[in-house]
């Protein structure tokens, strides 16, 4: 009637009279020379990749504070897009151009280049910044001056 467990039917799990694994044969100093080895390629890999430029250069209130923008700005971004493509809803408050005056260069008066804020910190994260295959990563400047 009863059935038995497909444990029960390929025997004990450890041999008669044992009530754990056998122990780990130790491996001598193997283990340790490997890591030693191991740990300065890692910590001279770890410097090898440049932090990013962050410099705002008109400070001030942003949108949301600087962890809610690093983790959901792309998504903040995307809901824009699809509000103003798709809705005609047309706002300033996660507009990409609202970004791109604030975080453009003074040197360059870009987000993008070596030092620029957008393209530094996705070039860190290796992640694509095609934002700009379509919109101007400068601020427009004209539009800016008038009343």
């Amino acid at each position: 009637m009863g059935r038995k467990s497909p444990r029960a039917s390929r025997g004990p799990l450890f041999e008669r009279g044992q009530t754990a694994p056998p122990p780990l044969k130790k491996g001598g100093w193997g283990g340790f020379a490997l890591l030693a080895l191991l740990l300065p390629a890692l910590a001279f890999a770890a410097d090898r990749t440049p932090k990013p430029t962050i410099t705002i250069e008109r400070p001030g209130q942003c949108v949301a504070d600087t962890q809610t923008m690093r983790r959901d700005h792309p998504e903040m971004l995307r809901h824009q897009r699809d509000r103003t493509v798709h809705e005609g809803v047309r706002t300033r408050q996660f507009s990409l151009a609202a970004c791109v005056e604030c975080h453009a260069s003074a040197k360059t008066g870009s987000v993008l280049g070596e030092q620029g804020f957008c393209q530094s910190c996705h070039a860190y994260a290796g992640v694509a910044l095609d934002c700009f295959e379509c919109h101007a990563s400068k601020p427009n400047l004209a539009a800016a001056a008038k009343p």
